[in-house]
C-alpha cells in the first residue's frame, strides 16, 4: 500500500478496498509488520494534535470530574444527582466510582475484547463485515468509504435486543460481553433516574421515553508507528441520550472544552459517562452534548473502549424538548424529530460531520 503524500496517481478508492477486502483491520496491518501508516489514514494537519500534546497532557486534564455513586439510595443522593447535573451542563462528561460493577467483571469484560483483536486474522475475518443489519459485526472503521481520512482503530459491535442470536458473539468473549451487559443497563437506569431528577422532572421520565435501549461498541486501538498522521477517532458528537464507557488505563480519550482538548484520564474502576445529542435536546439544552475524540495509540500497548449508547427502543416516534422543560421563560430550543431520521443523518455522513446539534441544520428553531 502507498504510504506517502501528494504523489500523483494515487487511487484512494482502490486502496481503500483492498485494506477492506483484506479484513485484517488495523491489527492484521501490524501483525503484518508495516512500519508506516497507509495513506488513506492521514488526516489534515489542522485536525491533529501537535506532537507535545500526545507525550505531555494539558494543564486543564483534572477537569472531568470523578462522581463518587455510594449512598445514592440514600441520603447522598440530592448531593450526587446535584453533581451529575453540575457535570453534565457544563462539560457533558464525569467519571463514576462505587458503581456497583465488580472489578472483577471489568477485567474481564476489557481480556475479552482483547482477547478477541488479538486472535490470528483469519479467525477474525469469519466476523468481519458491514451488514448494520447483523447484530454482531467486527470491522475497521464504519465509515471506511465516506470519511476523508480513516481512523486507526478496529471495532466490534453487538446490537442488543430481543431477537439477537447470543450464539453470534464470539465463544472467546461472549459470557463477558453479557455479563458487561446486564451490569451497565442497571448503571444506565439508574443514571437516568438520576439525570431525570437534575432535570427537575420525575425520576422515570427518561425511562418512560424508551431511552434505556443499548448498543455495544467496543475499539480497539492497537500501536500506531505514525501517531502524528492519523486519529483514533475522529472529533465528534454521540447521536444518542446516553453513552456509558469503559476505558482500559491507557490514555487517548479526550473532550473540547472551549477551544482546548481536554484529557480524560483513566481512574481505576471508573466508568466515563458522556450526554448524548437527543439528551441535549430533550433537556432542552440545560445537558450538553460535547464533541470529544481518541488519540492515535502511541504505546505498545493496546488501547481499548467498551461503550453501550442508551437510545429510545421506538425509532418512529418523535422527540423533542419535554414539555415540562418548556415555558414563556424558557422556549423550546428545537423542533420535535423523529428518531429513525435523525440517526439516519449520522450513518450516512462520515464521523466527522455527526455533530448534528452543532450544526443545527433541521432541528434548532432559534439558529
Amino acid at each position: 500500500m502507498e504510504n506517502g503524500r501528494g504523489e500523483e496517481g494515487y487511487d484512494r478508492a482502490k486502496e481503500v478496498k483492498q485494506f477492506d477486502d483484506s479484513k485484517m483491520g488495523v491489527k492484521g496491518l501490524l501483525d503484518f509488520g508495516i512500519t508506516s501508516i497507509p495513506r488513506f489514514f492521514f488526516h489534515p494537519p489542522e485536525s491533529l494534535p501537535c506532537t507535545a500534546t500526545i507525550v505531555a497532557p494539558p494543564p486543564a486534564s483534572n477537569l472531568i470530574p470523578t462522581i463518587d455513586l455510594s449512598g445514592f439510595e440514600s441520603v447522598r443522593r440530592s448531593i450526587i444527582v446535584q453533581q451529575i447535573r453540575d457535570a453534565s451542563s457544563k462539560l457533558g462528561f464525569f467519571q463514576v466510582t462505587n458503581h456497583g460493577i465488580p472489578s472483577d467483571i471489568i477485567d474481564r469484560t476489557i481480556a475479552g475484547i482483547k482477547a478477541f483483536n488479538e486472535q490470528p486474522s483469519e479467525i477474525k475475518m469469519l466476523h468481519y463485515n458491514r451488514d448494520t443489519g447483523r447484530s454482531v459485526s467486527y470491522f475497521s472503521n464504519f465509515d471506511l468509504y465516506r470519511s476523508k481520512a480513516a481512523t486507526w482503530k478496529d471495532t466490534f459491535t453487538v446490537r442488543w435486543g430481543p431477537n439477537i442470536d447470543i450464539s453470534e458473539i464470539p465463544e472467546i468473549c461472549r459470557s463477558e460481553l453479557i455479563e458487561w451487559k446486564r451490569q451497565v443497563q442497571r448503571l444506565g437506569e439508574t443514571l437516568m433516574e438520576m439525570l431525570s431528577e437534575g432535570l427537575g422532572v420525575e425520576g422515570g421520565r427518561l425511562k418512560a421515553l424508551s431511552c434505556t435501549e443499548g448498543h455495544m461498541v467496543a475499539h480497539y486501538y492497537p500501536f500506531c508507528p505514525q501517531p502524528d498522521l492519523t486519529l483514533g477517532t475522529a472529533s465528534h458528537t454521540d447521536p444518542v441520550v446516553l453513552t456509558v464507557l469503559l476505558q482500559n488505563q491507557i490514555e487517548g480519550l479526550q473532550i473540547k472544552h472551549g477551544e482546548q482538548w481536554v484529557d480524560v484520564q483513566p481512574v481505576p474502576n471508573a466508568i466515563v459517562i458522556n450526554i448524548g445529542d437527543i439528551l441535549q435536546i430533550i433537556s432542552n439544552e440545560v445537558y450538553q452534548s460535547v464533541e470529544h475524540r481518541v488519540l492515535a495509540n502511541h504505546l505498545r500497548q493496546p488501547r481499548i473502549s467498551v461503550a453501550i449508547f442508551f437510545n429510545p427502543s421506538k425509532r418512529e416516534d418523535f422527540y423533542g424538548p419535554l414539555a415540562e422543560l418548556i415555558s414563556p421563560d424558557k422556549p423550546a430550543l428545537y423542533r420535535p424529530f423523529i428518531l429513525s431520521e435523525f440517526l439516519m443523518k449520522f450513518y450516512t455522513k462520515e464521523l466527522g460531520d455527526k455533530s448534528l446539534i452543532s450544526n443545527r441544520i433541521s432541528y434548532n428553531l432559534t439558529k
